[in-house]
């Protein structure tokens, strides 16, 4: 059986299991532009706790650091539970790659919660949008060329598509679309943090300028168990995204992921720097 191309983009081998010490190599499946995907890249740190032996729990925050873009080929993940309790568990994820005189350069740092679930009183204040099924919501076309990450997913636009003219028009910053793997895997919390970076920079939506602009920052809540992942399976989710405030040179972006049954899956915000 063929592994999907998600799994070989976040696959990592134990360089030293006991020290959480991982190795990996960046997938040309998952490449945007000038470096991978950061959605993968987030997948990647979670992947290193997940495996880690000393793991107790399940993810509930994961927050992603991007230093530096990383460059094609291998790289070294070192996950590290710095404090555990009783039902709690705080680990600080680094990714490395060989820089100048072959000494090993920083260029992503993470932190991530995970823990064990109790079951008590839950409720949900944000309820999913009103918005079209799956079927009757166009499917987006293909991305741009150099953007092959773009190609991984299914995503039916509902509203706030990127621009079909940038002529520099305000317009509201939000955005509604039903995405999915576009090779049906079941949903996991690696894909969840991945497809909680999907959403296209915000200014660009706002000020129908292409400016640059790439994530600084971005951290993500998981509101799902293992088990109503399970029911998710391989079927869309609704993703939300919308900016905050836009200021000199950085903006930050909201986003909510629903099920097709309207639980609330994950929430994400990040900080994304741009230029004028």
């Amino acid at each position: 059986m063929t592994t999907h191309p998600f799994d070989q983009a976040i696959a990592l081998e134990h360089s030293d299991l006991r020290a959480g010490q991982f190795a990996g190599a960046t997938s040309p499946d998952y490449w945007n532009m000038v470096g991978p995907f950061g959605g993968t890249t987030a997948a990647v740190i979670l992947q290193a706790v997940l495996r880690h032996p000393d793991l107790l729990g399940a993810p509930v925050a994961l927050t992603v650091n991007y230093a530096a873009a990383l460059a094609p080929g291998a790289f070294e993940v070192l996950a590290v539970p710095v404090c555990t309790n009783r039902s709690t568990q705080h680990w600080t994820v680094q990714i490395s790659q060989p820089g100048a005189e072959g000494r090993p350069q920083v260029n992503t740092t993470a932190t991530v919660l995970t823990a064990v679930r109790r079951d008590t009183w839950g409720e949900s204040d944000l309820p999913m949008p009103a918005v079209p099924p799956p079927a009757e919501v166009e499917r987006f076309a293909i991305g741009p060329a150099g953007v092959a990450w773009l190609d991984q997913y299914e995503m039916r636009p509902v509203s706030g598509t990127v621009p079909a003219r940038w002529d520099g028009r305000l317009a509201h910053s939000e955005s509604r679309l039903w995405l999915r793997d576009a090779r049906p895997r079941a949903l996991d919390f690696a894909s969840l943090a991945a497809m909680s970076d999907l959403f296209y920079p915000r200014v660009w939506l706002r000020r129908a300028t292409r400016v640059p602009a790439g994530t600084v920052s971005i951290t993500t809540y998981f509101h799902a168990d293992a088990a109503l992942l399970a029911e998710v399976g391989t079927g869309y989710l609704l993703g939300r995204a919308v900016g905050q405030q836009f200021r000199n040179g950085f903006f930050d972006q909201a986003a909510q992921l629903w099920s097709e049954g309207g639980a609330l899956l994950a929430t994400s915000n990040q900080i994304v720097y741009y230029k004028e």
